[in-house]
């Protein structure tokens, strides 16, 4: 009789070392995908770390290094990973930074590097997985990052370049939603209030030094105003996107998905 299993499908996660993308990278694998996981290469000591813990799960793993402001990293990448799995069926662009300058002073340079790694990375990721999915013929997901800043605006002068990025990002996961449904394949993104992550914790100390109290205030202030009361875990996220990449999602596509603590309703 011949065997009923399905193929292992096949994810890649950028930005992977810490925070949300080391969550979604764990948590597909805890799932069932193999994961191949991308950083920067002066993340390499924790991306593989990450990518350990992945194989102590008894799924295969892989690390590639990648700056994703540069075009030909980014298509290495793509090729590095269908050379060793033979295929790709879940690519969640995670990778992004928050740059925060305010807006009067601030330089062209970090507003055009902003939207290189936030939005173009995104688009290139985006593309290169589609036409993957497209050749394979088996339908796919593919996931992008979003904020809370990508739905409200938040309106703080220190925010401008990656407010804009986040927008983008939800602008084009609709557009790009509307050509791939054809093709079985679903586009969605993820959009996180206030995380416990790196950044977030850069936000909070960066606000706090502004407003002269101590980062533990600041956090408590806002905390305070969100309905649930307290912050995010990136496992929380995760969560989500283990649902937007799962095979039980396929009627849900377009959509940029809030995961706010109900700070903004859609």
């Amino acid at each position: 009789m011949a065997s009923t299993d399905k193929p292992t499908r096949i994810a890649i996660v950028t930005g992977a070392a810490q925070g949300i993308g080391k969550a979604i990278a764990l948590r597909l694998a805890k799932d069932g995908l193999d994961v191949a996981i991308n950083d920067l290469p002066r993340m390499q000591e924790q991306l593989t770390a990450v990518s350990e813990e992945i194989r102590a799960m008894g799924r295969n793993s892989s690390i590639h290094l990648a700056d994703m402001s540069n075009e030909e990293e980014i298509r290495t990448m793509f090729n590095e990973v269908i050379e060793k799995y033979g295929g790709l069926d879940v690519m969640v662009a995670n990778a992004g930074v928050c740059l925060m300058t305010s807006f009067l002073d601030m330089p062209l340079e970090l507003y055009d590097k902003t939207f290189a790694i936030n939005s173009r990375s995104v688009f290139l990721c985006y593309q290169l997985a589609a036409k993957q999915m497209v050749k394979q013929g088996r339908g796919g997901r593919i996931i992008g990052a979003s904020s809370f800043g990508g739905k409200s605006g938040v309106q703080h002068e220190s925010l401008t370049a990656y407010v804009g990025t986040k927008f983008a990002v939800r602008g084009m996961t609709q557009a790009v939603a509307g050509e791939l449904g054809k093709y079985g394949i679903t586009v969605n993104a993820y959009a996180p209030g206030l995380v416990d992550t790196e950044m977030a914790r850069q936000y909070v100390e960066k606000h706090a030094k502004e407003y002269g109290i101590p980062p533990e205030q600041f956090a408590a202030t806002y905390y305070s105003q969100v309905p649930v009361r307290h912050g995010g875990s990136p496992e929380d996220v995760a969560g989500l996107v283990s649902y937007l990449a799962s095979e039980e999602s396929s009627f849900m596509t377009g959509q940029t998905v809030s995961i706010n603590g109900g700070v903004f309703c859609d």
